[in-house]
């Protein structure tokens, strides 16, 4: 690629404004880091006895990775000329504009706010939901999504641990591509239910294969799990493919479950199809079929966190067949009853209005996507990249991820994940040397920081390169 000078640019209000709350950005960070460092000292001063047994299901679930990586950035000492620099989780780069923080203020102030809500959520937000749905998606009357079609959760993630429990029993099993989004399969594990591997490969830029998912489906199967574009590898998913996946789970009496938490990070075309009926003049690849109809098959998943700049506040979206929403509703009854009431009160007239921030936002992380691809050295290789996310194949030969990303972290202060915190035990070979890099947890000053160490860590590790 070209130098900066072919790099798109940003106008003169974006800039100001991600100026302007930098320094916010920083000390969400490092109020983060240093909350999760201090009482995890405090958990291991304590005694560890207890007199009762904890679950075996928790005991089996792997511990959330994040926190390991914040644990090596303890042992780097920053400087004002060297900063540590943060680009492991997916956080927003920048909070949400004034009108939202002025609504939630009255939002919160408001004693009605202090009730509960409907386990399906706040009305007026539920079907805010849906005409924005309908413009994400076509900006049409043909996009068929309804107020009735959509649960208010409290987060993606909280949205997930209902469905699996709606979708699956014990025993049965739902196929996750690799590398995964590690809380899709923690939540599956303690649940009980099989996680079943369905492998993506560097040379196919990490896109599942549907004859390869095909092969793994058994009479146990309850779903099949897609996230687009991709946690961790950036992957944006086609149109075309996520048709064909549908397809396949259509045939085979499955639900698609498709978390499209990073789906406003797409900016030159709508994410799919699959909530419009098949039209005359529709591409064959668009929709499963000519008899097509999203609500038998088809789920969708999406979190308010990355779009609209508001992690903290927890809300999640389901959409489904109004067929499913009872049964999932009586999860949520018993594990969140209903979501934030003052957030969904403060969003749901804001919708509208906020279409240019989040338009906005994911313009200044994919202008951010353009200069990490820039600046990163050569040996270092982009394997794929959307949403938040870069993936990228680390140039020390014989080793793995894991170590790279340890070292990064405590003799550079480069904080990023590798591959191995987003699969399964006894990951090796090339699956191994793969990075997670965050790209919009920085400013463009500090991406081409963190591309400048990379460089200097071939000089420095001591180690063979490819």
């Amino acid at each position: 690629m070209a130098g900066i000078s072919m790099l798109p640019r940003l106008d003169r209000c974006s800039l100001t404004r991600l100026q302007r709350h930098i320094t916010y950005k920083r000390i969400s960070l490092s109020s983060y880091q240093t909350h999760f460092l201090s009482s995890l000292g405090r958990t291991q001063n304590m005694s560890t006895q207890v007199a009762f047994r904890l679950s075996k299901a928790i005991k089996n679930t792997g511990s959330p990775p994040i926190p390991q990586a914040y644990e090596w950035a303890e042992s780097y000492t920053p400087t004002a000329s060297r900063p540590l620099l943060d680009m492991s989780q997916g956080v927003p780069g920048v909070p949400p504009p004034p009108v939202v923080f002025d609504a939630l203020a009255r939002a919160a102030q408001d004693p009605q706010n202090c009730g509960y809500l409907p386990n399906a959520g706040l009305p007026a937000l539920r079907e805010a939901i849906a005409t924005e749905m309908r413009t994400v998606y076509g900006g049409d009357a043909h996009v068929d999504v309804t107020a009735q079609d959509i649960v208010v959760t409290a987060g993606c993630n909280l949205a997930f641990v209902a469905l699996a429990m709606t979708l699956a029993d014990k025993g049965d099993e739902v196929i996750l591509p690799v590398p995964w989004y590690f809380n899709h399969e923690m939540t599956l594990t303690m649940l009980g239910i099989s996680p079943v591997l369905l492998h993506t490969y560097a040379q196919e830029g990490f896109l599942p294969s549907t004859a390869r998912c095909a092969a793994l489906i058994t009479e146990k199967t309850k779903a099949i799990v897609l996230v687009t574009p991709n946690n961790p590898t950036g992957a944006i998913y086609p149109p075309s493919l996520i048709a064909a996946f549908a397809k396949l789970a259509r045939e085979r009496n499955v639900a698609l479950v498709v978390d499209e938490t990073y789906r406003d990070f797409i900016l030159t075309h709508p994410p799919h199809s699959l909530f419009s009926p098949p039209q005359k003049d529709e591409s064959e690849a668009a929709l499963p079929g000519p008899d097509w109809d999203w609500r038998g098959t088809f789920i969708h998943l999406f979190s308010f966190s990355k779009s609209y700049c508001v992690p903290g506040h927890r809300l999640g979206v389901v959409c489904a067949s109004p067929a499913v929403l009872p049964a999932l509703c009586t999860a949520l009854d018993s594990i969140q009853i209903c979501a934030p009431r003052p957030p969904q009160s403060a969003l749901a007239p804001l919708l509208p209005e906020l279409r240019p921030f989040v338009r906005e936002t994911a313009e200044a992380v994919a202008h951010r996507h353009t200069l990490f691809k820039a600046r990163l050295p050569a040996r270092w290789r982009i394997g794929s990249q959307g949403g938040y996310y870069a993936f990228v194949r680390h140039p020390f030969a014989g080793r793995g991820a894991k170590e790279v990303c340890e070292r990064l972290a405590k003799e550079t202060g480069v904080l990023s994940l590798p591959a191995a915190f987003f699969g399964p035990q006894g990951m090796e070979g090339d699956e191994e040397r793969w990075v997670r890099f965050s790209v919009a947890n920085v400013d463009d000053e500090r991406v081409e920081l963190v591309c400048r160490r990379l460089a200097e860590s071939e000089d420095v590790f001591g180690w063979e390169l490819d």
